[in-house]
């Protein structure tokens, strides 16, 4: 354990931030490794901002590595994007036959939305930033919860989910864990979170990732820009075409084709997807 915590976390690499002084940590590793090892069904659900679909992508390619059995969800209705919807629940997540659902930027409601959860005999593991929650008695990870001794608070929604995929590379010994911080730098940019502590050393490593990312969507974008450097101005251009839109009645346009684009292994696919994205953009500003 000790080499590989070393590979991880040397001090010209991503820092030493342990996700484990992270509340629950160890549980909420214990519970994904048994659903990994157990071939459960994972179904990741998270909100509909750059922030949750960052970290959602984030999730899907390190679980997809580990051979996970594992979706996503995002909810359609832009008033329920920072929220678990029980309809959703009841009529979508349970018919996969989930086993566990990891929330990225999002959080459980109330004691009957939990026991609802229960009975459908479905884990859930919160991962989430915000204060003033409902407080759960399943596994939550949110460095503002009560209790919580992490020192960096300040984490966006896709941070927090980068803390846990810190936690399960060092259980299977994944030494390219950080590549993936482009996208928290999207997200948390996104997010307008405070560049100060471990976002400041997760940015800063995370711009010279971005600028050799082989995330084939981040370099399709990218390639239609022709950059050779981005710096905090070019970031924002990317971070607006990949924002969902929202139609007039409130539902969320182009939000899982963001997530394929962001998790997609297909060169040519994520040129097309780059290209749709740029031109709703442009039709937008128009």
């Amino acid at each position: 354990m000790h080499k590989i915590w070393q590979s991880i976390y040397r001090a010209n690499y991503i820092s030493g931030y342990n996700p484990f002084l992270l509340k629950n940590m160890n549980k909420a590793l214990e519970r994904v490794v048994k659903a990994i090892n157990e071939r459960e069904k994972i179904v990741i659900y998270g909100s509909c901002d750059v922030d949750g679909i960052c970290g959602i992508s984030l999730l899907l390619l390190v679980l997809k590595y580990l051979n996970a059995d594992v979706e996503y969800y995002l909810p359609e209705e832009q008033s329920s994007n920072y929220y678990v919807d029980s309809d959703i629940i009841t009529n979508h997540i349970k018919f996969l036959g989930t086993a566990l659902v990891i929330t990225v930027g999002c959080s459980l409601v109330d004691k009957e939305q939990e026991d609802l959860c229960r009975n459908l005999n479905i884990d859930v593991i919160v991962t989430d930033y915000k204060n003033d929650l409902y407080k759960s008695e399943f596994i939550t990870i949110n460095p503002n919860q009560k209790d919580c001794s992490y020192r960096y608070k300040n984490l966006s929604a896709s941070g927090v989910a980068f803390k846990l995929t810190q936690a399960l590379a060092i259980y299977y010994n994944m030494k390219s864990i950080n590549k993936y911080i482009d996208l928290v730098l999207l997200g948390g940019y996104a997010a307008k979170v405070s560049i100060v502590g471990e976002n400041k050393v997760i940015f800063k490593e995370a711009l010279k990732y971005l600028n050799v990312t082989n995330n084939y969507g981040l370099r399709a974008l990218m390639n239609l820009n022709i950059k050779d450097n981005y710096s905090e101005r070019e970031i924002k251009e990317l971070i607006k075409v990949l924002t969902p839109t929202v139609n007039v009645v409130g539902r969320m346009d182009n939000a899982r084709i963001v997530v394929e684009l962001l998790t997609t292994n297909d060169e040519y696919r994520a040129e097309q997807i780059a290209k749709y994205l740029a031109m709703e953009v442009k039709n937008i500003v128009s």
